[in-house]
C-alpha cells in the first residue's frame, strides 16, 4: 500500500487537547499554544481543551490523566519544559505514562532542528507515543520549534497516528 493509500485512510478531524507548560505565559503570551492551535485548525482538527499549567511535574501528569480519560481526546500536544533547566520536568511527567514511545519523533524533530539551530537542538528532549490509546506529543516551549513540530511532522501524520493507535 503506498503512503497515499495510507493518508487516504486517516482520520481527517482529531480532537486535540493543548497543554502549554510554563511557570510565566498567560493566554495573551502563549505564542506557541497559539501556533499549535492555529495549525491544528487549519488542518481541519479540533481543539478541545487548552491550558497553561507550571512546571510541576505532578500537576501536569495529573491533568494529563484526565485528559487521558475523555473519550473525545484522541491526541494530547504538550509545549514546554522539555529543556535541560531545573525547571524543565515535562519529560519525566510524560515518559512515565507513554505505554508505547515513537522514538522517531523526537530523532526526525532534532535532526530537523539541527538544520535550523545548529548544536543546540540536542538540548531538546521532545518526545511522542501512546499512552492510552492516545497520541501524546511533548514539544519544546519555543514557538520556532513548536512550528517545525507541527508543520513537518505532526500536522501531516496526525490523523494517520490516531487511525494506527485505534487499530483501523
Amino acid at each position: 500500500m503506498t503512503v497515499h493509500a495510507h493518508h487516504a485512510k486517516a482520520k481527517h478531524a482529531v480532537g486535540c487537547a493543548i497543554v502549554t507548560v510554563s511557570d510565566t505565559r498567560t493566554p495573551e503570551t502563549d505564542t506557541s499554544g497559539t501556533c499549535i492551535r492555529a495549525l491544528l485548525e487549519e488542518a481541519g482538527h479540533r481543539v478541545l481543551s487548552y491550558v497553561i499549567l507550571p512546571d510541576e511535574p505532578g500537576r501536569i501528569r495529573a491533568h494529563l490523566e484526565e485528559l487521558l480519560a475523555l473519550d473525545a481526546v484522541e491526541a494530547v500536544i504538550v509545549n514546554g519544559g522539555t529543556g535541560l533547566a531545573p525547571r524543565d520536568t515535562t519529560y519525566e511527567a510524560i515518559v512515565q505514562l507513554l505505554d508505547k514511545r515513537l522514538d522517531g519523533f523526537g530523532e526526525l524533530f532534532r535532526s530537523l532542528s539541527y538544520q535550523a539551530i545548529g548544536s543546540a537542538a540536542m538540548l531538546s528532549r521532545a518526545v511522542a507515543g501512546v499512552a492510552r490509546g492516545r497520541v501524546v506529543a511533548s514539544l519544546p516551549g519555543s514557538t520556532n520549534a513548536v512550528e517545525l513540530a507541527m508543520t513537518k511532522l505532526l500536522v501531516p501524520e496526525l490523523g494517520h497516528m490516531v487511525q494506527l493507535v485505534h487499530g483501523a
